[in-house]
């Protein structure tokens, strides 16, 4: 297998949306490995299409490899339901695409039941020998868990011709599950979309040297529809009248395995539908067996004459996706729901167990037993017309050009008979694949009082890059700067091969982090209370975003990169601009029930201290951060008290609290005095602190923590009862704690989910 080729964006390319990935890859890599495989000669590459469904995720394969003819020669084989007019005669929207069909096979016996679905697959199995013969491809790619495809998948192997598997690995439910695995043990190489999906053909003991974790296909054309113009379609489809967010997407196909239950359930979800009195698109069912009863429900219901309903057999892709983008919901048992609806937040209510073992989103409401009219209502009243965060658990937009460049790095001088690796492959094994080497990372953002910084963290902790602004003063210009900053360095990632997982902001105030929103902030940040930050990332990027307060991410980066990492229950203190924390109890962030716990900063010490920026008196900030050191330094500097020999502050150079702590280090009595004061201030609110949450360790983290250590040490052990004064306290490692707390919150969630 080939190893790592950097992507790269072209800035103007006269192609289709498909095609704006291909030029990216190296032409010096590209040329190694066509020589590898003997006299330049091109991949001769099968694409063989049964369905509209399939079609969606092929298609923008075939995109790419007819759009690099110098490396390969395309053959498309159409068959299955693209032939029948019932179905919409779907290869016309393949020839609309411009792609030259090279055969066409005629391959369903109608009779919509088991026996017609057996007799298919054998129909198919006695005329590909034949087309395959005569094409003599190099490699042939199968897509998903149709029994077409169980077909197309028999010959090749048995004809001894490569098969590249797309989206095996999933569990969903029914004989789909059997069908999809048993393409996995015919095929030679995978495509999967999921991490789970690789784990799962890690498991079935597939050489994890061949299998390839690039996302569904078809996000590479979702993630970049939801903007285009979509008023004309609705128009279209569904009437004049209809508004976005006002419909419903109905789709929902017959359960091989208990056809019955979901003819009952077919009707059932069409009552529902009528009661709830909302315009709905219903597309036709697949051909699977049972879809032939499903139809006549259709018309015992008087669905195509009902005024509230449009029934159509099929809707190009492109269009398809912009209805379900703006629908106020999608309901059924199809993929399409719990995969591609995803990528734009649209609510799905997935009924039965056709689907019950996809990954989803939070969009997706499980209707698993759908028995009864009112269950499936319920759900419609809960769904219809909320709008979810994006959900990239299937695809980053970004799987073509990974896939083309697997292709190209298959040596076709290896031996063709598969390798399966007993006993099965330690976990995370395949994360370090040669012919992807790209790093799983997070997009962390630090809102400070000064500086807007974002910056590409890896799973290790490492800041891959960083970059860092001035943070502007009005809400309108840092939202601007924010999402600018965003897209900027989340394309930068992709040349850099570091894939992003999500988004995690780190803000100073009070923050509710189920929300994403940013309730109170300190006065330090100006305009920037009941401020949503989760929304509009999201939408822009595509991506999962997490926000909390800069003292809980300071926290969280200890849990997982610091010296909190396998301790149960500590602290963090920041000590910088102001004075922040957090609590880590029993492995967990605490947030307390107004997201206001951990504000140690604002921890009183003495009744009748300093004034704090809060309002009130004698908080630990008001002694310790570094606002309270700036003000007694520029107090001792009025009255001549600051400067001792070796110092000098030039006339127009603002007095800082690092003028003072020199002073004191040079022997200034006077700032020595403050600074030791600070110390004792911030070690008071640390034995409270103990005294209320006995924590294991504490940890001091910030610019002034390495000051005040010694002095909160000694305050411990004259203030603190006996049983906590052994606790364990300790300056802060880490370089940039805030940034690596974000990026924690994306990395600690999404790698128990996604790839």
């Amino acid at each position: 297998m080939g190893s790592n080729v950097r992507l790269r964006r072209e800035q103007q390319i006269p192609l289709g949306p498909h095609e704006l990935y291909f030029t990216n890859l190296s032409k010096q890599k590209q040329k190694r490995v066509m020589e590898k495989n003997g006299n330049n000669r091109k991949l001769r590459v099968c694409v063989a299409t049964c369905n509209r469904a399939d079609y969606s995720k092929l298609a923008p394969i075939m995109f790419g490899i007819k759009a690099e003819p110098q490396f390969f020669e395309l053959d498309v084989v159409v068959l299955g339901s693209h032939l029948i007019d019932d179905y919409g005669n779907t290869y016309r929207m393949i020839e609309q695409d411009d792609f030259d069909i090279h055969t066409r096979l005629h391959t369903i016996v109608r009779g919509e039941d088991e026996a017609a679905m057996v007799e298919s697959v054998g129909l198919a199995l006695v005329k590909l020998p034949d087309v395959l013969n005569r094409l003599k491809p190099d490699i042939m790619i199968v897509h998903g868990d149709r029994f077409d495809a169980l077909a197309l998948a028999t010959s090749a192997a048995l004809m001894n011709i490569r098969i590249l598997h797309i989206e095996g690995g999933e569990v969903s439910g029914t004989i789909d599950d059997s069908i999809r695995h048993a393409i996995t043990k015919l095929a030679h190489y995978h495509v999967c979309c999921t991490r789970s999906a690789e784990q799962h053909l890690i498991s079935m003991c597939e050489d994890h040297d061949r299998i390839l974790l690039a996302g569904c296909p078809s996000y590479d054309k979702l993630l970049s529809a939801k903007n285009k113009d979509y008023m004309s379609i609705i128009l279209m489809w569904l009437g004049e009248d209809v508004k976005p967010k006002d419909y419903i997407i109905a789709l929902q196909h017959p359960v091989t395995t208990d056809i019955k239950h979901s003819i009952k359930m077919f009707e059932l979800t069409l009552d529902a539908l009528i009661s709830f009195n909302k315009r709905t698109l219903v597309l036709f069912p697949n051909i699977d067996a049972g879809s032939k009863e499903m139809v006549r429900v259709m018309r015992k219901k008087g669905v195509e004459h009902h005024p509230n309903f449009r029934a159509v057999k099929h809707v190009p892709f492109d269009q398809f996706i912009q209805l379900v983008a703006h629908a106020g919901c999608m309901i059924g048992n199809s993929s399409c729901g719990v995969r591609e609806v995803g990528a734009f937040g649209t609510p799905v209510i997935n009924l039965g167990t056709r689907q019950i073992g996809r990954e989803t989103g939070e969009n997706v409401l499980h209707v698993r037993d759908a028995d009864t009219q009112d269950k499936i209502l319920q759900a419609l009243h809960l769904q219809f017309g909320k709008q979810y965060p994006c959900s990239k658990i299937y695809g980053d937009g970004n799987a073509v050009p990974r896939i083309l460049k697997f292709l190209k790095s298959i040596d076709l001088q290896e031996p063709l008979q598969k390798k399966f690796c007993f006993p099965s492959v330690k976990e995370n094994i395949s994360q370090d694949i040669d012919h992807i080497l790209e790093t799983q990372s997070a997009l962390a953002v630090d809102l400070g009082g000064t500086n807007l910084r974002v910056a590409i963290v890896s799973m290790k902790g490492e800041i891959v890059k960083k970059y860092t602004q001035l943070n502007p003063k009005t809400y309108e210009d840092r939202i601007a700067l924010i999402l600018k900053m965003c897209v900027e360095v989340a394309s930068e990632a992709v040349n850099l091969n570091c894939r992003i997982l999500g988004v995690g902001i780190s803000t100073g105030g009070r923050v509710n982090p189920r929300e994403g929103v940013v309730l109170h902030s300190t006065k330090l940040i100006q305009e920037w209370n009941t401020v949503d930050l989760r929304t509009p990332i999201s939408d822009v990027l595509h991506l999962p975003v997490w926000v909390d307060n800069d003292g809980n991410c300071a926290a969280l980066a200890e849990r997982k990169f610091g010296q909190g990492k396998g301790v149960e229950n500590f602290v963090t203190l920041i000590t910088g601009t102001g004075i922040g924390g957090g609590i880590i109890h029993q492995n967990e962030l605490i947030h307390g029930s107004s997201f206001c716990a951990a504000e140690l900063g604002h921890i009183v010490v003495s009744l009748d201290g300093p004034e704090c920026l809060c309002g009130s008196h004698g908080c630990i900030e008001a002694y310790a951060s570094g606002i309270a050191l700036q003000r007694e330094a520029k107090k001792l500097h009025d009255e001549d008290l600051l400067l001792i020999g070796g110092m000098s502050v030039m006339k127009e150079e603002v007095v800082t609290a690092a003028h003072l702590i020199q002073a004191a280090k040079l022997g200034n009595t006077k700032a020595d005095h403050i600074v030791k004061t600070a110390g004792k201030a911030l070690g008071l609110g640390v034995v409270n602190i103990l005294h209320t949450i006995n924590p294991s360790l504490v940890i001091l983290s910030g610019i002034l923590a390495s000051h005040y250590i010694n002095t909160v040490k000694d305050v411990i052990h004259q203030q603190a009862l006996f049983s906590v004064q052994n606790v364990k306290v300790v300056v802060s490692e880490l370089s940039d704690p805030a940034l690596l707390g974000a990026a924690s919150m994306v990395l600690d969630y999404t790698t128990r989910r996604i790839y």
